[in-house]
């Protein structure tokens, strides 16, 4: 039910049904925008996770958490409208219209919390994977230059630093909305890589004569050492289902009739099979390839491996990959920002004043003083953070184990009880609730243990 409190988030859903929008979405269009905003750089980290949960626990994790991402995908399609006694039916163009339509402006902003802090997360976690790549480009050509035993090992900072003015470069950019010729690019490219990694790996295996790997996965020195890898692990397979965040967006470009929900829940069954069935042929033959020697990153297990150029082209897909996904993920943030120091500054020349920058050969461009010292000062603070805390699989259950419950479970959760008016003990408000503790926990677990092995790292 709309809260009493009537607030600016509200007001975007009311002027949608007064300007009557014209959707023309339908389930392939929704599909093919799920499939695309779900497999990113995540799908490298999950050979090494089946690794630490071995042949039985790895894929039917993967399994596990596929379920759990399409009951929430059924849960958040259903808030998508809410019914309304003095406006009608009401829309929600965002995750934050739905949280603030159902739940009130309070909660709205909580969840903006965990939002923005998940989409600078995400900046971090592609600081370090971009990194990660670029060095296994110089490694790789390295090995073919000097052979297997020469001494090819590289820092990463300064490829950090040259993937951060990079994005300093493309952060000018006004808006999400003109950036679409560099989301369609990278999801091209991600594509590219996750083909390439899983080619790579199934040639391996036939090289290699047999399937490595054991049901209990890799042994370790002690049981805390194994507790804590797999919390790791349980964090990079959450990490590779970011798709709660972006579901009612997709959702609000879709015709009705039929029902948006009724077309929504088709998609994501058909996305969330395809994606699970990529995740597990790509997981399931990099542990088979490599064993207890599984990389944190797939691609960086084939730096030696014949035709080098092959692996430098997949390595080269994730760098531009990350460009733009980098990009995709922090539009939003900005914009957020930067609408609340319009909101708050309206008379300010420095927030609201652009001026035109004419550079030979090249279009005009407007250049914004507040878009240019807070776009710089972000993605310098992500990149400072990146090169201090350089530790893939780590960061990203970092940021499963902030994101997992709250975006993908509580929410969805509660603005479901309150969309439908579930009274408390019945049996699906029981069952509900059990659902939400029980992820709380495993949520929980993975953040303790991620952070754990932040540390450990950064000690050792």
């Amino acid at each position: 039910m709309r809260k009493e409190d009537s607030t600016p988030l509200l007001q975007t859903q009311y002027e949608d049904s007064m300007n009557h929008v014209k959707r023309t979405g339908t389930v392939w269009t929704a599909v093919a925008h799920i499939v695309t905003g779900v497999i990113g750089s995540g799908v490298l980290s999950l050979a090494w996770s089946i690794a630490q949960l071995g042949w039985i626990g790895g894929p039917l994790t993967i399994l596990l958490v596929a379920s759990i991402t399409l009951l929430s995908a059924f849960l958040l399609s259903n808030t998508y409208r809410s019914p309304d006694p003095e406006y009608g039916p009401q829309r929600s163009s965002s995750y934050l219209d739905a949280v603030n339509l159902h739940k009130g402006v309070g909660n709205s902003r909580l969840c903006a919390v965990f939002l923005n802090i998940s989409l600078y997360g995400f900046g971090i976690a592609y600081v370090i994977t971009s990194a990660i790549s670029m060095r296994a480009i110089q490694e790789s050509n390295c090995y073919q230059k000097n052979g297997i035993e020469g001494k090819c090992e590289f820092d990463e900072a300064h490829f950090m630093l040259i993937f951060g003015v990079v994005q300093i470069i493309l952060s000018q950019i006004p808006n999400f909305h003109d950036i679409q010729w560099l989301s369609i690019l990278a999801a091209i490219m991600s594509f590219a890589y996750a083909f390439i990694g899983m080619g790579l790996a199934i040639l391996q295996i036939i090289e290699n004569g047999r399937v490595e790997g054991s049901i209990e996965g890799i042994t370790t020195t002690s049981g805390t050492e194994k507790l804590w890898l797999v919390a790791q692990a349980l964090g990079d397979i959450a990490f590779s289902y970011p798709f709660a965040v972006i579901l009612i967006e997709i959702q609000d470009t879709l015709k009705s009739p039929p029902p948006e929900s009724q077309t929504m829940r088709k998609a994501s069954t058909i996305s969330v099979l395809i994606t699970t069935f990529f995740y597990l042929c790509c997981g399931c033959c990099g542990y088979a390839a490599f064993g207890n020697d599984t990389p944190g990153n797939l691609l960086t297990g084939f730096a030696s491996y014949r035709p080098h150029w092959l692996v430098d082209f997949a390595n080269a897909c994730i760098v531009v990959h990350l460009v733009g996904a980098y990009q995709v993920y922090s539009q939003p943030l900005f914009a957020n920002v930067e609408n609340w120091f319009r909101f708050k500054f309206p008379d300010s020349h420095f927030v609201n004043h652009s001026y035109l920058l004419k550079l030979p050969l090249l279009p005009a461009f407007p250049l914004n003083l507040l878009r240019l010292s807070f776009r710089t000062a972000y993605v310098a603070s992500t990149t400072v953070i990146a090169m201090t805390f350089p530790y893939f699989n780590q960061i990203l259950g970092v940021l499963a184990g902030i994101m997992f419950w709250p975006l993908s479970i509580h929410f969805p959760v509660e603005m479901y009880l309150s969309q439908c008016n579930i009274e408390a003990w019945t049996v699906k408000w029981v069952l509900l609730r059990t659902f939400s503790i029980i992820c709380f926990l495993v949520g929980l677990f993975t953040l303790i243990g991620s952070i754990e092995g932040v540390v450990t790292a950064k000690l050792g």
